[in-house]
């Protein structure tokens, strides 16, 4: 049978436990290192056939740019299946925007890998890693569906198996481009490489390069981090910001012990788990 829908598919949020850059390419790609973590905080997307070949976004809450990833990417999957078909997608944003929790490489393969499905296309994993990668570099982790060593600009993957783990995340009211960290002449660029060990992905485990950079750039960054120091005893930037994680123990009360007014600011404070793997890991080949 035919599917003529595919409702309530979740986008999940990435969390860096640590970010390193280790290079520059010549064509002024960074070179990076990270451990990848997927977290149970999502966008929900909304997929409907169309006959018509047409392509529209329909926005649940607040408003995406006209040509977000979500359409990019419907739109370089038609054009590279060849495929007649088109789709309405309605969009549940939830995470937020300038966080480094890679929201929108995240609505991009669950786009993805849900109109493959929808299409009947049966593309395997890898081509889609392949398209994946010239729309974004975290999107083919996330279409990966595991926890993941990460390398080059995004594009090397290495699956981990993590134990299970908790986190809060402090998304500030201020946001952050990455291109403005990434291009910043005060980022390290030459972190010494390491080896992938068991280790990489411990709490003390390395540090978030871009982290300095976004924190002179903006002090919330740094006002997030301390305070979550302060009450967990860790806290990291994760990708380029302006979220900031902290590990808790697995079983650690939940969030509403913490009154609203306790807040420095205006922050969007998540009590997060880490997934198994990605919602939609068996939706390729």
């Amino acid at each position: 049978m035919s599917l003529h829908a595919l409702l309530d598919v979740p986008a999940p949020a990435k969390l860096n436990l640590f970010l390193h850059v280790v290079g520059r390419r010549a064509d002024g790609y960074h070179l990076l290192q990270s451990v990848f973590v997927l977290i149970d905080w999502c966008d929900r997307l909304h997929f409907e056939l169309r006959g018509d070949g047409a392509l529209a976004r329909h926005d649940l809450g607040v408003a995406l740019p006209a040509d977000d990833l979500c359409l990019r990417a419907a739109r370089a999957l038609q054009q590279q299946s060849g495929t007649s078909l088109g789709a309405d997608i309605s969009v549940d944003k939830q995470l937020p925007w300038g966080a480094g929790l890679g929201g929108g490489s995240s609505d991009a393969a669950s786009t993805l890998l849900a109109l493959n499905r929808l299409w009947g296309l049966r593309w395997p994993r890898e081509r889609l890693l392949g398209l994946g990668a010239t729309l974004g570099a975290d999107v083919p982790f996330f279409i990966g569906g595991d926890h993941a060593f990460v390398e080059g600009i995004g594009e090397k993957l290495t699956p981990l198996a993590l134990p299970a783990q908790r986190f809060v995340v402090v998304k500030p009211a201020a946001s952050l481009a990455t291109a403005e960290i990434f291009g910043s002449p005060d980022l390290t660029r030459d972190t010494e490489p390491v080896i992938l060990t068991g280790s990489l992905a411990s709490a003390e485990f390395g540090r978030n390069d871009l982290q300095p950079v976004a924190e002179a750039r903006c002090p919330e960054v740094r006002a997030a981090a301390e305070w979550l120091k302060g009450r967990f005893g860790n806290s990291r930037m994760t990708g380029s910001g302006s979220a900031v994680f902290a590990r808790v123990g697995i079983e650690e009360s939940s969030l509403a012990a913490w009154p609203a007014q306790s807040l420095p600011g205006p922050w969007v404070v998540r009590s997060c788990r880490s997934l198994d793997h990605h919602p939609l890991r068996g939706w390729a080949g």
